[in-house]
């Protein structure tokens, strides 16, 4: 490995160097994300409407488009110290194994217990819900790092932390699981005979793995159903965004102090919580026309809501007990195949990166699950981290990018976020390395029931 001697192998930043507030990106936004409408009267939701389903700090922030930043209390902040700041790393074994031109670096999220980016907001919603003096709160989780992480949250503050975690991942992850209830979590399989809304979705599909759509039907159907209870959310809602745009500041603060400008920015997408807390200062500049950047969303070929789906507004979830909101989706109904990147198994988008992938600020890619796990594989001999199904369909196409830089020439500079850690998903690897993956692409007619399923919205 030859190494740059001006670049050490991992960036920390200081203690000291931490950021002090998170960035809300809509404040620089000249168009700003569609509200979220009451699926009843088809009026944007109210502060007093939101707030039946989330803690009041949560819904001012979800609905302040203004504030360009928010402090962030010293109690949390004290909290990220015990696995922040995060290194951003040069890949240099993996820029050789290439032997690309291009620099590689990648933001590593997975240094906590949770194995992922996911705590950086969870412990967020856990400390407003403890300041608001509930007892405790609900959630969905798709592969199971937000389960995690919220478990992990709510024990370090003494909260009740219910879970209700795709049927699929349930069955595939099992340790995953066993965290959370290590951590004092209850953890049920989604869809459930647990609650109405479970129950209807299994009649109405017998025998289904589950969605993430199901998942948050079931869990803000069980917090709004017990006193003292809110329901948080691990990714898609502006809150999330705001609260993950830590990784982007520390990113961004690690490659400024060696003069350093990323060329091209890519995540792993799903409902957007690490992409969007990825890029959010990077896309500020930009939208300040300060610097231009190229930035990437990376989906699964099977749940493909950016490159095959419909700029509209839908609801959040399966059972449609959420508010509307206008994203890039693929219609509450769809219900996506049994894939291993279960974090990334989510019919829409957020409302944010919605609106800046309609106006052409960023790009979205779509990729196969076995290449995904080609390029993860490749990742994990040269770099020594496994990592996660999600992060690595960023890995996949930092790759592609990387080796078009071998082809042209140019050195380019490649900054990707490695949203966590793969060893609770060697089911997976499994499957890949024994050679029993496939991959499964949704044609036109798979789709069409999910699209079919969208809300008739009156004037729009």
């Amino acid at each position: 490995m030859k190494q740059d001697s001006n670049i050490p192998y991992k960036i920390y930043l200081e203690e000291s160097e931490m950021p002090k507030s998170w960035y809300n990106l809509r404040a620089d936004m000249p168009v700003k994300p569609a509200p979220l409408l009451n699926p009843e009267t088809f009026e944007p939701m109210t502060a007093e409407e939101l707030g039946t389903v989330f803690c009041d700090e949560l819904v001012k922030q979800e609905l302040d488009n203004e504030t360009a930043y928010y402090p962030i209390p010293q109690e949390i902040r004290d909290f990220y110290k015990m696995y922040r700041p995060s290194p951003l790393v040069r890949a240099y074994c993996l820029e050789e194994k290439l032997n690309t031109p291009a620099k590689i670096y990648y933001k590593f999220e997975g240094n906590n217990t949770s194995g992922s980016h996911k705590l950086n907001s969870a412990i967020a919603q856990a400390y407003y819900a403890k300041n608001q003096g509930l007892k405790g709160v609900t959630t969905e989780t798709g592969a199971g790092q937000w389960g995690t992480a919220l478990s992990m949250a709510c024990a370090y503050l003494g909260l009740d932390c219910q879970v209700y975690m795709v049927k699929v991942s349930y069955e595939q992850k099992p340790f995953r699981r066993e965290v959370m209830k290590t951590y004092g979590a209850s953890v049920t399989p989604s869809p459930s005979e647990t609650t109405n809304v479970g129950r209807k979705i299994l009649e109405e599909h017998p025998g289904t793995t589950g969605s993430l759509g199901c998942a948050i039907s079931e869990a803000v159907e069980a917090a709004t159903s017990q006193e003292g209870y809110r329901y948080v959310l691990g990714s898609v809602l502006n809150q999330v965004m705001l609260h993950q745009s830590i990784i982007g500041l520390e990113t961004k603060a690690a490659l400024d102090k060696y003069n350093i400008t990323p060329d091209i920015i890519i995540g792993c997408a799903g409902g957007g919580s690490n992409l969007g807390g990825l890029i959010a200062p990077f896309m500020g500049e930009k939208l300040r026309k300060e610097k231009d950047y190229q930035f990437i969303a990376v989906e699964p070929a099977s749940c493909p809501s950016l490159t095959r789906g419909k700029y509209a507004y839908d609801f959040c979830d399966t059972g449609k007990v959420t508010p509307l909101a206008k994203m890039y989706t693929l219609g509450h109904g769809f219900i996506p195949s049994a894939n291993h990147a279960g974090g990334l198994r989510y019919h829409g988008m957020s409302s944010v990166l919605s609106e800046l992938y309609d106006e052409g600020l960023m790009e979205a890619r779509s990729v196969e699950q076995t290449a995904v796990f080609e390029a993860a594989k490749m990742f994990a001999q040269v770099e020594g981290i496994l990592p996660a199904p999600e992060s690595s369909h960023a890995i996949r196409v930092a790759i592609d990018e990387a080796l078009k830089c071998k082809e042209t020439g140019e050195e380019k500079t490649i900054v990707f976020g490695l949203t966590g850690t793969g060893y609770f998903d060697m089911v997976a690897y499994g499957k890949f390395n024994d050679g029993e993956m496939s991959d499964y692409i949704p044609t036109d007619e798979d789709l069409q029931p999910g699209f079919d399923s969208l809300p008739e919205i009156p004037n729009q």
